[in-house]
């Protein structure tokens, strides 16, 4: 490889990674960007989103990224709650596959790496189940993270019939 060609691939490199970085700030639901240090170029970013087919549910989701690296930053933490009601309609449109379905997705690195956030419904336990995780293995590990939703006090929450008689739990 010539100077030439070298010094247009790094300049292109460098390009993407300004771009991205330019454009990571760019969210709606960005909450807070937490600076991990004066020595270093990565933060903690803070993204809110509300669950589209339950609204009475809102996620928040703590991520490190690094722009300016070629860090491959995996991490994350999802953390959910109930902020409205949830109503046995929300429940009725659910994906009831034991997989779920995929309601998040967030770019994290140039090297195609994606966080997704799956919505899986328990039944038994009358329990929302959101689940964030890497697409790609890094040291080993797919990095995933869970937090849960009970119905619990909700209109979707559904007494459980007591046991038949002569049956014990």
């Amino acid at each position: 490889m010539n100077i030439r060609t070298f010094c247009r691939r790094t300049s292109l490199a460098l390009s993407a990674l300004c771009l991205a970085g330019v454009l990571s700030g760019c969210s709606d639901s960005e909450v807070a960007d937490v600076s991990l240090g004066f020595l270093t170029f990565k933060n903690i970013k803070l993204d809110a989103f509300v669950d589209e087919k339950i609204p009475g549910v809102t996620c928040h989701v703590a991520s490190i990224e690094s722009p300016l690296t070629l860090a491959d930053p995996s991490d994350s933490a999802i953390s959910c709650r109930q902020t409205g009601d949830i109503t046995p309609a929300m429940i009725d449109a659910v994906d009831k596959s034991r997989d779920g379905e995929v309601i998040f997705t967030k770019s994290k690195s140039i090297f195609f790496k994606t966080m997704k956030i799956r919505r899986i419904y328990d039944p038994a336990n009358q329990t929302l189940i959101y689940l964030s995780y890497s697409t790609k293995e890094t040291s080993g590990s797919f990095k995933h993270s869970i937090s849960t939703v009970p119905l619990w006090g909700s209109s979707a929450y559904q007494k459980p019939l007591p046991p038949a008689p002569g049956k014990e739990l």
